[in-house]
C-alpha cells in the first residue's frame, strides 16, 4: 500500500446533453463525497433516487458500454465519467443524473475533464489507500483479448488496438497522471466500424450517436466531422475506456497495464479479478485480537507452568479465554522463524497440519489440566478423529484455538477443536487423552 490523502471536487457542477445509447437528453451533476465514499451514481429522475455504487459486482452488460445495476435501476455507459474522475485524481464522487446514462459530448472523456477542472479539487483528511500489485495478474479470453497487469510504483497503461481484419492496429502508451491523462488520453474519441452501426441500431442502441459524437469508420476511411485528434487515437481511446472500466476493482492501484484488443467484457473481467486478488491479499491481514481481561487470560509463562511442552514443541504463545469450566481459546503466532518451514516446504511455508493438530491438544490440555484434581498429571494422545484440513497456515498467520470439552470421565477426556486464521476454519478434530501423572 502507498499513501497519500484522498481528493473529492471542490463544488458541484453540472453537464447537459444527449446520452448515446438512449438518445435521451440528460443533466448530469457531479459532487463532492465524503472519505471513503468512492464513486456512486444516482438516478435523480426515479421516485426514491436510487444509489448505484461503481463496482464490478453491479456490472450487468458489457456491450458497446458498462452497464451497471441495482435491481431493475440501470446506469448506462459508465466508463468515460469513472475514466476521468480517477485520470484527473478524485477518489470521491457523488454522480447525479436525471437520464440512465451521461451526456455522450464529443465522445471522449474531455467534457468531463473540463466539468472537474471548472470547480478544481480538494484534498481531505483521510489518507488514500493505494495497492502497488507486486504480482503478475493475467487474462486471456477466447476472442484473442490478452490483458497483463504487471508490478510498478506508478499506473501506467499499454494498449494495442486492433480492428476487424488487423485493420487500425494501434499502439499507445502512456503513465496516468492528472497532467498526461488531460492532455494524451482525455481527448480520444470513442469509435465504431460502418459495418456494426446497422446491428447496433437495430438493438436500440446508439439512438444519440452522430459523427460530432463518434469516429466511424468505412473501410480504411474515417468518416468524422473533424479530422483524427492523435494518428493513435483509437488505442488512446481504449486506454481511456480500461481505466474507468478497472476502477470498477473498487481500489486505485498501481501497476503496468498491458492490454492487446481490450474492450469492455475483458476490462470487467479483470476488474472482478483484481477485486478478488485484492481480497486475497487483505484476508492474509489478522485482525487484531481482543483479549478479555481478568484471569482467562494466561501469558506464555503461566501456559509454561501448566505444560510440559518447550521449544521447539511448544504452540501456544498465549491462552486468550479461560472463563469458562468446558471452554478455551488458545492463540499461536506463526513466524517465518517457526524450525519446520525450512523443510515444509522450501520456498513454499506451510505448517503441518500435525502441527495443527498439536496446537489444538495443548490447548486442550490447559483447559483440562488446569482443574484442582488434574494438577501434576500430564495428558497423552489416545485417539484423533473425523480430523480435517481446510486451508493452508502460512507464515504471518495469526492461529487461533479453540476447544470444548464434551466428555470427561475420570482420567479420560475428550474435546471438540478447531483452529481459525481470520475468522476461517482451517482445521477441526476429536481429541481423545489421558491424564497420568508425571
Amino acid at each position: 500500500m502507498s499513501y497519500a490523502v484522498q481528493h473529492t471536487l471542490a463544488d458541484s457542477a453540472t453537464l447537459e446533453g444527449t446520452s448515446l445509447h438512449t438518445g435521451e437528453k440528460v443533466s448530469l451533476t457531479i459532487k463532492p463525497a465524503p472519505e471513503d465514499h468512492g464513486f456512486k451514481f444516482r438516478r435523480v429522475d426515479l421516485d426514491d433516487q436510487p444509489f448505484i455504487q461503481a463496482d464490478v459486482d453491479k456490472v450487468q452488460t458489457v456491450e458497446r458500454a458498462t452497464t451497471l445495476a441495482e435491481g431493475s435501476v440501470k446506469v448506462h455507459t459508465v466508463e468515460h465519467v469513472l475514466s476521468a474522475l480517477t485520470g484527473m485524481g478524485v477518489d470521491n464522487a457523488l454522480i447525479e443524473m436525471d437520464a440512465n446514462e451521461p451526456p455522450i459530448g464529443d465522445g471522449s472523456a474531455r467534457p468531463f475533464v473540463e466539468l472537474i477542472k471548472k470547480v478544481g479539487i480538494a484534498p481531505q483528511n483521510k489518507p488514500r489507500r493505494v495497492w502497488e500489485i507486486r504480482e503478475p495478474i493475467y487474462l486471456e479470453t477466447g476472442d484473442g483479448t490478452h490483458i497483463t497487469i504487471l508490478p510498478s510504483r506508478t499506473l501506467k497503461v499499454s494498449i494495442t488496438n486492433v480492428g476487424p481484419e488487423g485493420r487500425f492496429t494501434q499502439y499507445f502508451s502512456c503513465e496516468v497522471t492528472p497532467e498526461l491523462y488531460e492532455k494524451e488520453i482525455a481527448p480520444a474519441r470513442t469509435f465504431v466500424y460502418y459495418e456494426d452501426v446497422k446491428p447496433l441500431l437495430d438493438k436500440g442502441l446508439i439512438k444519440g450517436g452522430s459523427l460530432e459524437s463518434a469516429v466511424v469508420i468505412r473501410g480504411n476511411e474515417i468518416m468524422s466531422k473533424e479530422p483524427v485528434r492523435f494518428p493513435n487515437e483509437f488505442a488512446r481511446h481504449k486506454a481511456l475506456d480500461i481505466i474507468g472500466d478497472l476502477m470498477l476493482a473498487g481500489m486505485k492501484f498501481t501497476g503496468h497495464v498491458i492490454a492487446v484488443k481490450p474492450g469492455h467484457g475483458s476490462n470487467t473481467q479483470m476488474a472482478a479479478k483484481m477485486k478478488e486478488e485484492y481480497n486475497r491479499m487483505r484476508a492474509m491481514i489478522p485482525p487484531p485480537v481482543m483479549l478479555p481481561e481478568g484471569e482467562g487470560v494466561l501469558d506464555i509463562n503461566e501456559v509454561q507452568s501448566i505444560l510440559p511442552h518447550r521449544y521447539p514443541f511448544l504452540m501456544v504463545d498465549r491462552i486468550v479465554d479461560l472463563n469458562s469450566e468446558s471452554k478455551c481459546t488458545g492463540m499461536k503466532n506463526v513466524t517465518a522463524n517457526e524450525p519446520f518451514f525450512p523443510g515444509h516446504f522450501p520456498g513454499h511455508p506451510i505448517m503441518p497440519g500435525v502441527l495443527q493438530l498439536e496446537a489444538m491438544a495443548q490447548v486442550s490440555s490447559v483447559l483440562m489440566l488446569r482443574k484442582p484434581e488434574n494438577q501434576g498429571k500430564i495428558g497423552y494422545f489416545m485417539s484423533a478423529n473425523n480430523v480435517k484440513w481446510r486451508r493452508p497456515v502460512l507464515p504471518g498467520d495469526t492461529l487461533i484455538i479453540e476447544t470444548e470439552i464434551l466428555k470427561m470421565r475420570g482420567s479420560i477426556g475428550q474435546t471438540s477443536c478447531r483452529c481459525l486464521v481470520n475468522g476461517e476454519i482451517v482445521s477441526e478434530a476429536e481429541l481423545k487423552f489421558a491424564l497420568v501423572d508425571r
